[in-house]
């Protein structure tokens, strides 16, 4: 991603300037480009580092946190890192989280739009057609926030568009926004 869009970027919502630097470093270190990670920082959070949904308690007893929305179910497993609940509003921090989690999804269901629906859909309440639609909407709004300069220069189609027709194998590499570890 431009550097100057993202020196933009952090000033429009407030995360410091020193926070730019990392968005190269944690894609570098998990593999996962600095376009992903701002698609989807923008749909999760809309690039606010102090972002809180609390939308879900009831239902799940979980929040999300930060630029990433980290899930609270994380925090034991972050905990044994050395992540606190706190630190997640530390924009790097919450970066690095975020782009480890979609690492190990990439890792564990493949290189597609599912895998990046699967950060949102983790599909525990929601089973069959309904989770795949559910994971098909949340990719396409990721897809959507990729700065244009990456949708256009992309070798791999969009995500399908959510339907009821849509197969539970979603397999979209994502090759082209992905970065070399």
């Amino acid at each position: 991603m431009p550097r100057t869009l993202l020196v933009a970027l952090s000033m429009l919502c407030g995360m410091p300037l020193g926070a730019l630097a990392c968005w190269d470093e944690v894609a570098q270190r998990h593999g996962v480009s600095t376009d992903l990670l701002y698609a989807v920082a923008k749909v999760e959070s809309g690039l606010n580092p102090k972002a809180v949904n609390r939308s879900h308690i009831q239902r799940t007893g979980s929040i999300d946190i930060g630029l990433m929305q980290i899930n609270s179910r994380h925090l034991p497993k972050l905990a044994k890192r050395g992540i606190s609940e706190s630190s997640l509003f530390e924009p790097c921090a919450n970066l690095d989280v975020g782009a480890g989690l979609l690492a190990e999804l990439f890792a564990r269901r493949g290189l597609n739009w599912d895998s990046v629906g699967a950060y949102n859909a983790a599909c525990t309440e929601l089973k069959g057609d309904d989770c795949t639609k559910a994971r098909a909407r949340y990719a396409w709004k990721v897809y959507r926030q990729l700065p244009a300069n990456s949708r256009s220069a992309r070798a791999s189609p969009a995500p399908r568009r959510p339907s009821a027709a849509a197969s539970s194998a979603i397999a979209i590499p994502l090759l082209a926004v992905r970065v070399a570890p």
